[in-house]
């Protein structure tokens, strides 16, 4: 190991070990899947001790947990910098198009498997409250949708929630598919169809 490489451990080494493990966590759950990813894989990955684990989380089950909370804010995040630039509602509800485009194009280390958040969720029983987390995640995504739908036609409450509901089955459809496909080309035709729909409303 070289000069650099011991202190680009070193560096790493000195970052807390809660981060060190969710950051691992996020690697193997979302490459292997959070059933065959073990506590010793993390733990290895993390470079800490498996007491380290349960000193930050009392279960694997918190551990997941956090994996999809920090998932989500991840998401926002993205949205967050696209709305920034948007200008009006029109480019608000395109911004989130835009975040799953930019989730997309993440350096993955097995390649782009579609979205965390349901890759996840359906290794989940019915009823597992990761579900629950995840569904909260698409709930919000649809009302941010709506929420610029409403600005976009006001007076026209009706036509702003359903069109929110179609463009998240439009934006959920074209994840999945770009999930198959390992890229971000059925993002992009997404994001073009629904450009094409909110200049028609």
């Amino acid at each position: 190991m070289g000069e650099t490489d011991m202190s680009t451990t070193a560096r790493g080494r000195r970052r807390p070990a809660r981060e060190r493990l969710l950051e691992a966590a996020a690697r193997r759950f979302y490459a292997d899947g959070v059933a065959a990813t073990g506590i010793d894989t993390i733990t290895a990955e993390a470079g800490v001790a498996k007491m380290s684990l349960y000193n930050n989380f009392s279960s694997k089950a918190e551990l997941v947990r956090a994996y999809l909370d920090a998932r989500h804010e991840e998401w926002l995040g993205l949205y967050r910098a696209r709305l920034n630039s948007a200008r009006g509602p029109r480019d608000g509800v395109l911004a989130v198009f835009d975040a799953y485009t930019d989730h997309a194009a993440f350096a993955y280390e097995r390649g782009f498997r579609g979205c965390g958040l349901l890759n996840a969720a359906a290794e989940f029983p019915a009823g597992d409250e990761g579900r629950a987390v995840v569904r909260a995640h698409k709930e919000e995504v649809e009302r941010l949708l709506a929420g610029h739908l409403d600005e976009l036609l006001p007076g026209r409450p009706d036509e702003a929630h359903a069109t929110a509901e179609h463009l998240s089955f439009l934006l959920e459809g074209a994840m999945a598919r770009a999930g198959l496909e390992g890229d971000d080309a059925r993002l992009r035709n997404a994001r073009a169809l629904a450009a094409g729909l909110l200049d028609r409303l």
